[in-house]
């Protein structure tokens, strides 16, 4: 069976993080017949626009993709790709776990979290425009619709994950009305998983109490803008952005990607790490039912980390991309498979 996934190089350095994903995924023998498409700044030069309408469509026949960091001006140019993909495919879920990772130095050995992100609504609609010259109003908007989804997928995340806690993080102190909303939602689908304890926080209390003592924490659902400054300092606990994967899943697509930036800096210089797609990647392998496969590339990656000899740049090393990439493929051939335990 060949799986169809749309693989979305990206800018900056997407091609040579996209390419090691590529081939460390090729290498675990999942047959996967990829369909490159483009999006962001390299579409606009190639199509004149930054999301063409043939990328979108190739995303919802095949259900999945793999994408590469795309360039976002702050202030001005294009809308956030990332943020219209997500929108308009629908794909309502951020699905962010941190772990710990021998061989990455950082405040704790311990950590591993899993944060769920409302992907679709919030203030990321969008919705704002100025009122009189100097003055500027957002809409932020929260729906009982989303805030079941969500607060059911983190649910259903923590018990396919066999994890035993799910944790509403909220402002319903001072938002009463939309994080009411929010959080009297997650209150009420908690009483369908009996299996699994809940709680709630204060997201300022939150940030401090995953600053102190993360192990506190297990599974964590939130509204978007919540949930991406909460997923960011969570990945920061285990060593950064360049070490932490991603998914954004809908109920027809689901597309996978690293969250660090472009680095044009160090583009086309084989400096980058492409530790955070190659583990999206995995959590693709997951997605489509090769679990198996999936296992291997995260203990590959792992194990690579720990020994320390191929490390890049962004870890203390001096190996390139394609130095990284082969010694995980390397590993691959060495993890035993799950099936043949």
């Amino acid at each position: 069976m060949s799986y169809p996934v749309v693989l979305i190089p990206g800018d900056g350095v997407g091609p040579e993080v996209t390419e090691a994903a590529r081939q460390i995924v090729d290498a675990t023998g999942v047959s996967i017949a990829w369909k490159i498409h483009y999006a962001g700044g390299e579409a606009v030069e190639r199509f004149g626009q930054p999301l063409p309408e043939e990328t979108l469509s190739a995303i919802s026949a095949a259900g999945t993709a793999l994408k590469g960091p795309l360039a976002t001006a702050s202030g001005t140019g294009f809308r956030s790709v990332n943020v219209e993909i997500r929108k308009r495919l629908d794909l309502y879920a951020n699905f962010r776990p941190a772990r710990s990772m021998d061989g990455i130095r950082s405040r704790y050995a311990d950590v591993d979290v899993i944060v769920i992100r409302e992907n679709t609504e919030g203030l990321y609609s969008g919705l704002e425009h100025e009122v009189v010259p100097g003055v500027v109003e957002s809409l932020r908007i929260v729906t009982k619709r989303a805030s079941e989804r969500i607060a059911r997928f983190a649910f259903e995340t923590a018990r396919k994950y066999g994890r035993e806690k799910v944790t509403c993080v909220h402002k319903a102190n001072i938002l009463k009305l939309s994080d009411g909303l929010f959080l009297d939602t997650a209150r009420r689908i908690a009483g369908e998983f009996s299996d699994i304890a809940f709680d709630d926080c204060i997201v300022d209390a939150a940030a401090m109490k995953l600053v102190i003592d993360p192990t506190q924490f297990d599974v964590l659902v939130m509204e978007n803008l919540f949930g991406d400054i909460l997923s960011d300092l969570c990945s920061g606990l285990v060593g950064g952005l360049g070490v932490t994967p991603s998914a954004n899943i809908g109920l027809d697509a689901a597309v996978f990607e690293a969250v660090h930036g472009t680095a044009p800096d160090i583009a086309g210089q084989q400096l980058a790490n492409p530790t955070a797609l190659v583990l999206s990647a995995a959590l693709m392998l997951r997605h489509l039912g090769e679990a198996d496969a999936a296992e291997r590339v995260e203990t590959a990656v792992r194990r690579v980390i720990a020994d320390g000899e191929w490390l890049t740049v962004d870890l203390g090393g001096t190996a390139s991309t394609s130095d990284f990439t082969e010694a995980v493929i390397e590993q691959l051939d060495v993890v035993p498979s799950v099936a043949s335990n």
